[in-house]
């Protein structure tokens, strides 16, 4: 079984009309404002899945700042759930900050949803405060044993839209404090994982801590995959592609790359996440 642990789906309306949702929406504008960002229905998710050899994914919208637009982007969510059980699996999505975020984290795991994510912190980072504005969340998220999706970045290189002021000393300290929730850290964690390397403190800190794949083809060498089996470990890495911004065949083609066996693949590709979204 093959899942992709990270796509982005939106509502007509926000599909038909991106414009109208851009005010009060900066992080929204930055990485859509170009209409060569794509915004896609869960129809035309399932359409690539069937194309790409997918069977289950992990959808779920932005992080709205406005309570109105989570709103109506999270019942879309919890719709298309519904409508495609076997093929969707939703994730609550909103930015942390905005009011009634716990409520509204505990309105969608009661409405079907299976966690939280992806929370992102575009012009922040991840610093004290916004830890503080996770932990009500966090502390859900744990009472219901389900995971959060939190977007990182690599603090180095190259600018792009959607690079965070995130820092490894920030996503460290995401994981220090929320010891007992489950964690996935996407685009590789900011390779935070490399630090599994030193003898004390830090293994411990990111047992709960996986890391998803999304965007590695436009970021990272075919050498990731083997490195980061060797470094975080086989069973915390999960295929994630950011569709519709990269389609799964990229990231299929780089594992052929990888040195990688094909039970390693298959955990990658869909065991391991199975095994978090408790899918039998």
């Amino acid at each position: 079984m093959v899942i992709d642990f990270h796509t982005h789906v939106f509502p007509e309306d926000i599909r038909n009309s991106r414009d109208r949702y851009f005010d009060g929406e900066s992080a929204f504008r930055l990485l859509y404002d170009s209409p060569k960002s794509k915004l896609v229905s869960a129809e035309q998710t399932i359409a690539a899945m069937d194309e790409q050899g997918v069977d289950k994914a992990v959808v779920f919208g932005f992080p709205w700042k406005k309570a109105e637009t989570f709103k109506l982007q999270n019942d879309y969510v919890m719709e298309v759930v519904e409508k495609y059980p076997d093929r969707l699996i939703g994730m609550a999505c909103f930015d942390p900050a905005g009011r009634g975020a716990a409520t509204e984290t505990v309105r969608c795991l009661e409405g079907g949803l299976a966690g939280v994510g992806e929370l992102a912190f575009y012009e922040s980072g991840i610093d004290e405060t916004a830890l503080n504005y996770l932990a009500p969340i966090m502390e859900i998220c744990h009472e219901n044993k389900v995971p959060v999706l939190i977007h990182t970045n690599e603090p180095v290189g190259h600018l792009y839209p959607g690079k965070t002021p995130n820092t490894l000393a920030q996503i460290y300290s995401l994981a220090k404090r929320f010891p007992e929730n489950i964690i996935v850290l996407a685009h590789w964690g900011g390779g935070i994982f490399f630090y599994n390397l030193l003898k004390k403190e830090v293994k411990d800190t990111l047992q709960n801590i996986y890391f998803d794949t999304a965007a590695s083809p436009f970021l990272y060498r075919p050498d990731i995959w083997a490195f980061a089996k060797q470094v975080a470990g086989i069973d915390k890495i999960l295929l994630g592609t950011d569709f519709p911004l990269l389609k799964p065949a990229r990231y299929f083609k780089e594992l052929e790359l990888s040195r990688l066996g094909k039970e390693d693949i298959d955990r990658i590709c869909g065991k391991n996440a199975a095994r978090l979204l408790k899918i039998a």
